[in-house]
Formats: C-alpha cells, sequence, structure tokens
C-alpha cells in the first residue's frame, strides 16, 4: 500500500457522489491532474513522516489547477519542482478555467505555506524528512457565481457520503505514514481528524489556516505557525535563504 493507492481508492469513491445547488461544478484534481498528484505522492510521500499537515479541499487557484495540495502553480514548479500537464475537469466552469502550472494567478494560501517551508527547511527535501501535506477532501465545489463552497457548507445527506470516503483516506494515510502528530490546517480539518483517526497514541491539533479570508492570518501567518509548533513541541529550523519564487 502506498499513498498512491490510497489516493486511486479515493479517486474512485468519490467519483460518482452527486451535488445539488448551490454547487454547479465539481472539480476532482486528482483525476484530471492526476499525474502531476501521482509524482507528488510518489515524490514526497514514502513512510514514515513525523508530522502529518492535513488541509480542507482544493483551492481553485491552487490545488485544482495543480494537483498538488496549497499547489501555487509557481511553488509546486520552483520549490516543488514538479512539472507536466494537466486535463480539464468535465464541465468546466467559465469563471474558473483550468490551465495548470501556466496558471498566472497566484494562490494565497499555497504561496503562504510553500513561502514558510522555503524560509524554514530551505529545501523541500528538508521538509518533507519529516512532514507530509495532504488535504482530506480532494473535491473543489463552485457555485454559479466562481464563487468557492467549501465542504462544511453541503447538506447533510451529500456530506455523509463524501466524508465517510475522505475519513478512510484519511485512516489509510496515517496507517501508512504512522506519524506522532497530525495536525489539521484549520479547524475544520482538525475536527475531521479528531472524528476520523481514533488511535489514542496520535496526537492532534492545529494550527492557523493560511487564507487571506482569515484575518488573523494576514499579521504574520508564518510567525503564528512558528509559535504553535513551538507549543507542540516542534523544532523549526533557522531561517534558510528564501530561493527565488
Amino acid at each position: 500500500m502506498t499513498l498512491v493507492d490510497i489516493a486511486k481508492t479515493l479517486r474512485s469513491a468519490v467519483a460518482d457522489l452527486t451535488f445539488s445547488d448551490p454547487v454547479s461544478a465539481v472539480y476532482n484534481p486528482i483525476d484530471y491532474a492526476w499525474k502531476l498528484h501521482e509524482t507528488y505522492l510518489a515524490r514526497y510521500g514514502r513512510p514514515p513522516r513525523r508530522i502529518l499537515l492535513i488541509g480542507m479541499n482544493p483551492g481553485p487557484f491552487g490545488m485544482a489547477q495543480t494537483g498538488v495540495p496549497f499547489g501555487d502553480p509557481a511553488m509546486v514548479k520552483n520549490l516543488l519542482r514538479i512539472t507536466g500537464s494537466v486535463g480539464r475537469p468535465d464541465p468546466e466552469h467559465p469563471k474558473r478555467p483550468i490551465a495548470g502550472l501556466a496558471s498566472t494567478r497566484r494562490e494565497v494560501s499555497g504561496t503562504r505555506l510553500w513561502s514558510w517551508v522555503a524560509d524554514r527547511f530551505g529545501t523541500a527535501d528538508a521538509f518533507f524528512a519529516e512532514f507530509f501535506v495532504g488535504n482530506y477532501c480532494p473535491l473543489v465545489f463552485l457555485e454559479a457565481s466562481g464563487r468557492n463552497r467549501t465542504p462544511d457548507k453541503l447538506p447533510k445527506a451529500e456530506r455523509e457520503p463524501l466524508f465517510a470516503a475522505c475519513d478512510e483516506a484519511l485512516c489509510a494515510t496515517v496507517d501508512l505514514l504512522k506519524p506522532e502528530l497530525v495536525i489539521g490546517i484549520g479547524r475544520f480539518a482538525e475536527q475531521r481528524i479528531r472524528q476520523a483517526v481514533t488511535d489514542q497514541t496520535i496526537r492532534i491539533a492545529s494550527i492557523l489556516h493560511p487564507s487571506p479570508a482569515n484575518p488573523k492570518a494576514n499579521r504574520d501567518w508564518a510567525g503564528q505557525v512558528d509559535e504553535a509548533l513551538a507549543r507542540l513541541g516542534v523544532q523549526i529550523p533557522e531561517h534558510q535563504s528564501n530561493p527565488r519564487m
């Protein structure tokens, strides 16, 4: 069993789920951007990993474009060194086209997270020696306006089968990577981790989500993450020279 196997199972499990208004389009980047997603998992997701970071679901300008969690295109190319082409979702929302790594729109959450990695660890390899970053849910939900709709806002009847598949994938990921600490990037992710992961020997916590929609995240998000990790006993290296992104 590998992370690639787990992702294939999750991809199949969510393929036939349906969602109602106000959701007008659903993107599954672990389908149309599979090649890049598979590269990310195979390159950086070999067990064990001491600390697992879990986000909510793909953003329309990040993982939706690249297949990589928090996958701001520039960061994916320059820090993670992942290249390749992606397909297109069907249907494709006219206000949220997929350009893959050619997208020039920055994804703020991804820029913040991976810039923190570059600043603190210097290279992706140094970071992934102990950490791994994933998402709880692989799907993007778009309203007719193009607005992103988060999974927690779905009706209960639509959430339950989706969350069941995501819980299973999360538990399989934890079983494989054997982390000591699983950290939700944001409260929603922490809640889902606590619901799904029942092993009492694994510590569960959260850090502030880097989304610019969160006012707190716009005030030195990286410094707040350093402080949160320090409280959890996670040592972060001295700041490294930041490569040009």
